[in-house]
């Protein structure tokens, strides 16, 4: 865990941050040649963190967790705490894509199905002119090919390292690894590169902002059914530390 504020949920490290905080807090760090680990967590994260240990241990090791995810918000707010905002991965995941074609750093893409990337790559492209995608590699790779994908990062000088391998695999890989990467700045996006693609849709701008992203996702994919499960769990918990604190 780095010194970087934060807050306790379910003793998750968050940081409270808005996104502008987030985004002038990574550039100095990259500025710096600092190594920089985000997570985004939402509820689901800091859920599987209750029941894996191995997982929350990640979770505290990181350098930023970001409340990405009403939930998270939520949670926070709940136990006391300001959080100003929501700073949804796939949003942080385009604003510093446009920050980098600024700043000229060089990104490497990791993960989703064979053709996604470049797909991705392409719409990154048209929507910062000047942004340099060094990089890609899908997410169809043996453990043993792992070293040689770190090798290709390293190869490519990539400052920024995308890596869509889908919680919690993205994360356990990434500090399986971190040592190797060079990448200064490193982040697991999920499913970023398919909505970028096209391949998968996102919720319309307000049901993300009325909290409802969930059922949306719930609406089109019916079979995370039980993983939404967790949700009245996570709220359940949050509630409980909060009234056993006074």
């Amino acid at each position: 865990m780095s010194d970087l504020k934060t807050i306790n949920v379910l003793n998750v490290p968050v940081n409270p941050f808005s996104m502008q905080e987030t985004l002038d807090c990574l550039l100095a760090r990259l500025e710096a040649g600092q190594k920089t680990w985000v997570i985004t967590a939402n509820a689901e994260i800091i859920m599987l963190g209750q029941k894996d240990s191995e997982y929350m241990h990640l979770l505290q090791k990181a350098t930023m967790v970001l409340p990405d995810g009403a939930g998270t918000v939520w949670a926070g707010r709940t136990l006391g705490y300001d959080v100003p905002e929501r700073v949804a991965g796939f949003d942080l995941f385009l604003e510093l894509i446009k920050l980098s074609a600024v700043q000229h750093y060089k990104i490497f893409f990791l993960g989703s199905a064979p053709g996604v990337a470049e797909i991705a790559k392409k719409r990154c492209e048209a929507m910062a002119p000047g942004v340099e995608i060094v990089g890609i590699h899908d997410g169809y790779f043996t453990e043993a090919e792992s070293k040689e994908i770190v090798a290709e990062i390293n190869k490519s000088g990539a400052n920024l390292l995308f890596a869509a391998l889908g919680a919690p695999k993205q994360e356990f890989w990434l500090n399986r690894f971190a040592d190797a990467i060079n990448a200064d700045l490193c982040m697991g996006i999920g499913g970023s590169f398919d909505v970028l693609a096209g391949k998968m849709e996102r919720a319309p701008k307000w049901m993300q902002e009325a909290s409802l992203e969930w059922f949306f996702r719930l609406y089109k994919q019916p079979s995370r059914f039980r993983r939404m499960l967790v949700l009245p769990c996570f709220v359940a918990k949050v509630l409980q530390r909060k009234y056993s604190s006074k």
